[in-house]
């Protein structure tokens, strides 16, 4: 059981950090809501170490080792390291969706960019689908169907933050943006990261990015209606909330560059209103074909790793490849430091 003291402190921040999901979360039962905002703490705060920080590295490591201690039953004395630790306990929450997270991590503080959609899909699998997938275990859904479905919802919602995000993350100097696309535009990604416009073809680029997340969203839906009958309002609301990021979008003719894509509280108001009509007519709607749409190739991992009876599993070769990438990359930064060889370090 996650302690009430650790629970309040999620709580805070999530209200501070993550206005979509604090406002879709009210719409899940206790139960459920509870560790859902233990588990989203865990996760934004983590995100947030490595976005924020200029020691992206280091952020990363440190949540490896975060990780390694939850799992090893003795974890930080911080409140989300204890309730994700009760997470873990009670859910059997398989470890490899939370190294999903790490890994996709691990990409940002590389900088690693992507030639193609299906690499920006493999991104916004692990830094999003993977926390759909724990919300899965969650809530009681380890079918292989909703878990496919639930991460279609993640996928779909990184897309929107990416298009939302076009103009904030070049001045950061962070683009996800398929490479290949910027190509077939003949836009230099060094000269748009340094003088960030809303063209035409960028902005054609955001719709594109929009109109694959509603695609998403809309293949996501038939797995909410398998989910246990009080969860799905709240997961409807994430669903319409995000959804309407990209309607945003659409009305500022995809320009992610000159502002910022917003939704008000009075939106928000009307999708969780819709989100609990829309539950309440699922109970008598047929099931959907779409539900046993296989899975996208790039999250197939994560609905395997989820899925009951799976089992424990180690850390992925991928993983141990790029956290090792990154350990010697701090060696190296320190030893710059220290002007000691690397190994000695």
């Amino acid at each position: 059981m996650i302690a009430p003291a650790d629970l309040e402190h999620c709580r805070e921040a999530i209200r501070h950090g993550s206005l979509s999901f604090h406002a879709a979360s009210k719409l899940l039962p206790a139960k459920v809501r509870d560790p859902a905002l233990a588990l989203y703490a865990f996760c934004r705060l983590a995100d947030d170490e490595v976005d924020l920080k200029a020691e992206k590295v280091e952020a990363v490591l440190r949540l490896r080792d975060r990780l390694d201690a939850v799992y090893d039953g003795r974890p930080k004395n911080a409140a989300p390291d204890r309730a994700f630790a009760a997470i873990v306990a009670d859910f059997e929450m398989p470890r490899a969706l939370p190294d999903a997270l790490l890994e996709g991590l691990a990409w940002d503080a590389e900088a690693r960019r992507y030639r193609t959609l299906s690499g920006v899909m493999s991104y916004s699998a692990r830094v999003a689908s993977a926390v759909g997938a724990m919300m899965c275990v969650l809530m009681g859904a380890r079918d292989a169907n909703a878990l496919a479905r639930a991460c279609d919802l993640g996928v779909a919602m990184q897309l929107t933050n990416i298009a939302r995000d076009v103009g904030e993350d070049a001045l950061e100097q962070r683009i996800y943006l398929p490479l290949d696309w910027l190509e077939e535009a003949g836009i230099d990604v060094e000269a748009f990261l340094a003088n960030p416009k809303p063209t035409k073809a960028i902005r054609n680029m955001v719709k594109r990015l929009v109109m694959e997340a509603n695609r998403l969203y809309m293949r996501s839906e038939a797995g909410v209606g398998v989910l246990p009958l009080s969860c799905r309002p709240g997961i409807y609301g994430a669903r319409f909330i995000y959804a309407g990021i990209g309607s945003q979008l659409t009305s500022m003719e995809y320009d992610s560059i000159s502002a910022r894509a917003r939704t008000n509280k009075w939106q928000k108001l009307c999708w969780l209103g819709q989100s609990l009509l829309l539950s309440g007519a699922s109970i008598a709607m047929p099931r959907s074909a779409v539900l046993f749409a296989r899975p996208l190739e790039e999250v197939r991992f994560l609905v395997e790793a989820a899925a009951r009876g799976a089992p424990q599993s180690s850390r992925s070769d991928a993983l141990i490849t790029v956290l090792s990438t990154l350990e010697q990359h701090r060696q190296e930064q320190r030893a710059h430091l220290t002007g000691r060889p690397a190994e000695m370090t």
